[in-house]
């Protein structure tokens, strides 16, 4: 585990491209017909994820799942106490009925983000199967949601962030322990 500054390197580049990879394999694996796969990423880094995922299911199947975005911002529990969401598109311009939904999420500690992502997709038909994908599995849970492929588990105290970083986003692919500063009321929450 590499020091950055106050921050601990625990996943590097590669790392977390082997995990992608692995996850992408068990998707395959665990799905009889890959074709009726879909890959709905909760955005913002899940959207990202999801991406790259479909890319690493096509490289060893020929065939590419369809992929969505998903913004839950309406669905969270905690919604009325934030007071200026920042708003994002769902993007699921296929139907998803019948189909076997693999729901991408960057970090999952509590359950609540992954509780309000099911009731969404709802919204958008009725899939036959969800299953839940995430790179980081902190455990913490408050509700009992379990992932489906988990890249790493880090089990981390409450006043722990675990960051996971895209190079679309965040300019380096790379997940970051550090000590949360409570005395910023922008710092992002847990999921």
């Amino acid at each position: 585990m590499a020091q950055e500054g106050s921050r601990s390197l625990i996943v590097d580049e590669k790392s977390l491209d082997r995990m992608l990879t692995r996850i992408a394999h068990e998707i395959v694996e665990n799905n009889n017909s890959i074709e009726n796969v879909v890959l709905v990423g909760i955005i913002r880094r899940g959207e990202v994820l999801a991406s790259r995922l479909a890319e690493k299911i096509l490289s060893f199947t020929g065939f590419k799942p369809k992929v969505g975005s998903l913004d839950i911002s309406f669905y969270r529990d905690d919604f009325r106490r934030n007071i200026a969401p920042v708003l994002h598109a769902t993007n699921i311009d296929f139907d998803i009925s019948g189909t076997s939904i693999v729901l991408v999420d960057d970090v999952l500690q509590t359950g609540r983000t992954i509780r309000a992502a099911l009731d969404a997709l709802i919204d958008y038909g009725r899939p036959e199967r969800v299953q839940l994908a995430v790179v980081v599995d902190r455990g913490r849970r408050e509700l009992p949601i379990r992932p489906d492929y988990v890249g790493k588990n880090i089990p981390s105290s409450k006043s722990q962030v675990v960051s996971l970083n895209v190079k679309e986003i965040d300019g380096q692919d790379c997940v970051l322990l550090y000590e949360a500063d409570y005395s910023n009321p922008f710092i992002e929450g847990e999921n």
